[in-house]
């Protein structure tokens, strides 16, 4: 970690809030929950706990890793359904194999995403390639889930396959900070990942005692998760470190800070910020379905049960060249 980075970050764009900007105060720092999703692989559910009045239009959001697999470990998840959101994949370090029942399909490595638009319903899967699993090796990655409205539940599916070398690269004026913009807006900066839902998605490194202050949407939220590291966020310096979401309040601008002295194994502060407008809508969330009322819920069990978001392909041909048709 991380997959794409710079020799030198003062050849970048350099952003930061401007001087009259209002600090977003920290309303909480939560500690993510271990657990185990799909075949075995560990994840850290990085939003339990949380008021989801805080995240929305965020679901929840997995990191996946960081593990060391052994030959023969590596694991994915089987065939599953989603409906009435949008799965995001970010692939710190490793691969990942996708395919879905609606065409989509493709490999991501280190540094690209996958952003999956479930809408109406689909069948996806996501597992390492085989001869990751002959061979082990290290992954690291987040899936985040992210809302749709209710007037896009129902749309047609639809797959974005989004290269590392795509991603906006940014820093902070003294260039102790190196930003990817993975989807939405920095600054006038535009991420490559076309979002229904209005968000930012940015994954920071920054070197040990760097402090990097961003202009904020008003009108969205602000969460800061770490991936890796220790540091502070908020202008009040509140401590965070690995496996902790930091919840911003209201402003114009958040802050994120590094400590000087990092673990050993660690040498930078890695961090996930996300933005979004929030929807305000009802919510009825039960696994892979995320609808607005219980009746939708139970038609999407309906469906589901009937074969009628899709079916798994009987031909598992797949490159790593992008969505297959």
């Amino acid at each position: 970690m991380p997959a794409v980075t710079v020799e030198n970050p003062l050849a970048l764009p350099r952003v930061t809030a401007p001087a009259d900007a209002v600090a977003r105060p920290v309303l909480a720092v939560t500690t993510a929950p271990s657990g185990f999703e799909g075949e075995g692989f560990p994840v850290r559910r990085a939003f339990a706990g949380i008021n989801y009045r805080h995240l929305d239009p965020f679901i929840m959001m997995d990191q996946m890793g960081e593990v060391e697999y052994a030959p023969g470990e590596p694991k994915g998840t089987p065939w599953h359904p989603h409906r009435g959101f949008e799965t995001v994949t970010y692939i710190i370090d490793g691969i990942f194999d996708h395919q879905d029942s609606n065409g989509g399909g493709g490999t991501i490595t280190n540094g690209d995403t996958q952003w999956m638009t479930a809408g109406s319903g689909l069948l996806h899967i996501e597992a390492p390639p085989e001869h990751l699993v002959m061979s082990g090796g290290l992954f690291h990655g987040l899936q985040l889930w992210v809302n749709l409205p209710a007037k896009d539940k129902m749309m047609a599916p639809r797959y974005q396959d989004i290269r590392g070398g795509s991603v906006q690269l940014l820093t902070t004026p003294d260039g102790g900070a190196l930003l990817r913009v993975i989807a939405g807006e920095l600054d006038g900066h535009q991420g490559p990942g076309i979002t229904h839902t209005p968000i930012t998605m940015i994954h920071a490194t920054l070197a040990p005692g760097a402090e990097l202050t961003l202009p904020w949407r008003e009108d969205f939220n602000g969460l800061a998760y770490v991936l890796a590291g220790r540091g502070s966020v908020g202008t009040e310096r509140r401590p965070v470190h690995m496996g902790q979401t930091a919840v911003f309040g209201a402003g114009s601008s958040l802050t994120v800070r590094a400590d000087e002295k990092q673990d050993s194994h660690t040498p930078d502060l890695e961090v996930v910020l996300l933005g979004g407008q929030p929807i305000r809508e009802p919510m009825a969330h039960y696994g892979p379905f995320v609808m607005n009322t219980k009746e939708e819920l139970m038609q999407a069990f309906e469906d589901f049960q009937k074969g009628r978001l899709g079916t798994v392909p009987a031909v598992h041909g797949m490159t790593a060249g992008g969505p297959q048709g």
